[in-house]
């Protein structure tokens, strides 16, 4: 899919002169149409032998019983280890006990910041914890006087940040068996009322048409703090000026409680799968493991530059040296799946987003917003109460 399409070409060619028997075919995909792409092909019986797959979608093709485990592939491999990798990222490919992905690159969310604005307002070092958060908030928006300008951006139509918190502070998002909404229970609350708390305190905007451009914004101090993935790292060394590239850097996410830190974070990134219908499983699993060798995870992070999913391959001085890899590094040893449901992204998407901004507007009370939640959560989450019920 994106990207990775045209990247990874380099690599086939590279598999195809040490395996002449073996040609691969890669077929580009984008991002927007590939879900629909991979149903259809599922459908029509037209699936690929192997597939990068988000590692959010591998519940919902296991679920249609799509994927083979690659347990027994694994078993046996000189190559695929499950301590090879980060924990939290190896889970987000295990279903019910059974192993249908191999990691291929990973993402996670950390804190970037800009230093100097923290430096002012008496932190040299990043908050570790959800106080610390909101008291250099505090003293960063008091510095700042009457200017508008914020000291942390929460994007009221981005989901992860309120799943983030609400993992540190122990909820569980979904309960009984993953068939029912758990936002309204109390842990969920602490998270979701300490978030719409910035927005009520103007810690944080409301209105998204005030940050059109991240990269200006960071640039000019209209907020001073951003939870964000790694694909923003070359676009912040990239699009920031030569003059602040000295003034921010990124750092692990706070914890709920100073005891605790770096605190939890999402586990994702891409994997690599294979369907059942795979006609050359000998040689798709030999891909893969081409793939997840050290070297090559290496060379695909310095042609994408795609976290490596191989623990060991960080240790390269391309990743070590750069200064703003070092919190992903640290962040991904605290990292967790979301719930293995197939109706994962569409709760988040379509729901949790909806909510946070219906609270973040004072639309609804953080109570009134969670109790809706749970309440859609539970209609989306009703075929899979059928399912299971007769099972």
């Amino acid at each position: 899919m994106g990207a990775e399409a045209e990247h990874v070409q380099k690599l086939t060619q590279a598999f195809e002169k040490l395996n002449p028997d073996i040609i691969v075919k890669v077929q580009a995909i984008p991002w927007t149409a590939a879900h629909e792409k991979l149903i259809t092909a599922y459908a029509s019986e037209t699936t690929p032998d192997i597939v990068q797959m988000g590692n959010t979608w591998i519940p919902e093709f296991v679920a249609l019983n799509a994927l083979d485990s690659l347990d027994d592939l694994a078993a046996s491999s000189k190559i695929v280890n499950s301590k090879n990798y980060f924990p939290g990222i190896w889970q987000t490919n295990t279903i019910d006990g059974k192993l249908y992905g191999i990691p291929w690159y990973v993402d996670t969310r950390v804190l970037f910041y800009r230093t100097d604005i923290l430096k002012k307002a008496g932190y040299s070092s990043p908050p570790k914890d959800w106080s610390e958060l909101y008291d250099v908030s505090n003293k960063i928006k008091k510095m700042y006087g009457d200017q508008e300008k914020y000291p942390l951006f929460i994007p009221t139509n981005e989901w992860a940040p309120f799943i983030i918190f609400g993992l540190q502070a122990g909820a569980t998002l979904l309960k009984d068996n993953n068939t029912l909404g758990n936002f309204s229970e109390d842990k969920f609350q602490t998270a979701f009322k300490y978030l719409i708390r910035f927005y009520k305190e103007k810690l944080a905007p409301v209105d998204m048409t005030e940050v059109s451009n991240i990269y200006q914004a960071f640039s000019t101090g209209f907020f001073a703090m951003y939870i964000t993935g790694p694909w923003n790292v070359e676009e912040f060394k990239k699009r920031l000026p030569a003059n602040l590239q000295n003034d921010w850097m990124t750092a692990p996410l706070p914890a709920y409680d100073g005891n605790t830190y770096p605190g939890k974070s999402l586990a994702g990134g891409a994997s690599l799968a294979m369907f059942k219908s795979c006609r050359h499983k000998a040689e798709a699993w030999k891909l893969i493991e081409y793939l997840s060798d050290r070297s090559n995870q290496i060379e695909f992070y310095k042609l994408s530059t795609d976290l490596p999913a191989v623990v060991d391959a960080w240790q390269d001085s391309t990743l070590k040296e750069d200064k703003f890899l070092k919190a992903f590094y640290l962040q991904l040893q605290n990292v967790v799946p979301t719930p293995k449901v197939p109706e994962w992204e569409q709760i988040v998407f379509a729901k949790v987003q909806q909510y946070a901004e219906y609270a973040a507007r004072g639309k609804d009370t953080p109570e009134e917003a969670l109790k809706s939640l749970d309440n859609d959560v539970n209609k989306i989450l009703q075929k899979r109460r059928w399912i299971l019920s007769r099972k």
